[in-house]
């Protein structure tokens, strides 16, 4: 390892090192992910004759962060697609191997989608509130959609609940009937959270929630992150290695094969792979020498 990829990767230890919450971890059992996570195994993915994702194995313990990290164009965002059944919405796009949610195959015949996206929950890159709707009826939608919460005082206090736990209420609490396009993009990321979180999903999934905001959201996302993995199981996809080193428990790596599927080449705890990585492709990749 030359001088310049040793500074990069201690730089990238000492992030790791500064997170608010410290716990090293010990490699996460297959048991305890089926117990209370997500347990997934030879998933192959396809976009009708191309293949994405090739055999990829992952572990996703309960109430704790797994980060998947890797270059542009290997799979990570088709990868999570998977885990609650949103890649098959794509045109020809189908999917083989298994996705366990609490030892229970989310592909299993008869398995309703929909019912796997409420408990599997999805906040995406970009905030995207819906936008002719005020911040109290976009936390609301998904309670509404899925038949909840009749009583409008029941939808109230679901709708406080989760504006807490996305630590927004205090921000908004004063005019939750406004516009949802009128808060900034790190509060509509947090709303977009809330109304993932109002349907009281099992697994929070984010897909590189923070790549559109300025530091200071990007650092508030980051504490609520580990402040939500006090009561949900979160898989995070991010292109940022210190954001990976700072959040996460866990950490999977991913690359592209030659004919450009997605394989995952390293899975363990955080520490282990930022600053031990078993293959020289990770080193490479987190040290910054490609990707």
């Amino acid at each position: 390892m030359t001088v310049a990829s040793r500074q990069r990767l201690d730089a990238g230890i000492m992030a790791y090192e500064m997170r608010i919450e410290h716990e090293p971890q010990a490699p996460v059992s297959e048991a305890e992910a089926l117990a209370g996570g997500m347990v997934v195994r030879d998933l192959n993915a396809w976009y009708g004759s191309f293949q994405a994702l090739r055999e990829v194995g992952v572990l996703a313990a309960p109430k704790r962060i797994t980060a998947i990290i890797g270059p542009s164009g290997c799979g990570k965002s088709t990868l999570i697609r998977c885990f609650n059944r949103m890649h098959e919405v794509a045109p020809s796009a189908r999917v083989s191997g298994q996705v366990l949610l609490r030892g229970e195959d989310v592909y299993a015949p008869g398995t309703d989608p929909v019912l796997v996206r409420r408990r599997v929950g999805m906040v995406f890159q970009k905030p995207n509130p819906f936008p002719t709707m005020s911040i109290f009826d976009n936390v609301a939608a998904g309670l509404r959609l899925n038949g909840f919460l009749v009583r409008r005082s029941d939808l109230v206090d679901a709708v406080e609940r989760s504006l807490r736990q996305a630590a927004l209420w205090d921000e908004v609490n004063d005019k939750p009937n406004r516009p949802a396009t009128e808060l900034s993009g790190g509060q509509q990321q947090r709303l977009c959270i809330a109304r993932a979180l109002a349907v009281e999903p099992e697994v929070l999934l984010m897909d590189e929630p923070c790549s559109a905001l300025d530091p200071v959201a990007t650092l508030k996302i980051e504490d609520l992150m580990r402040e939500l993995a006090r009561e949900y199981t979160i898989v995070i996809v991010t292109h940022n290695m210190q954001q990976a080193a700072r959040v996460s428990d866990y950490t999977a790596v991913m690359m592209m094969a030659e004919d450009r599927a997605g394989e995952m080449i390293e899975f363990g705890p955080t520490r282990e792979v930022f600053t031990y990585p078993k293959d020289k492709r990770t080193e490479d990749y987190i040290t910054g020498r490609f990707g």
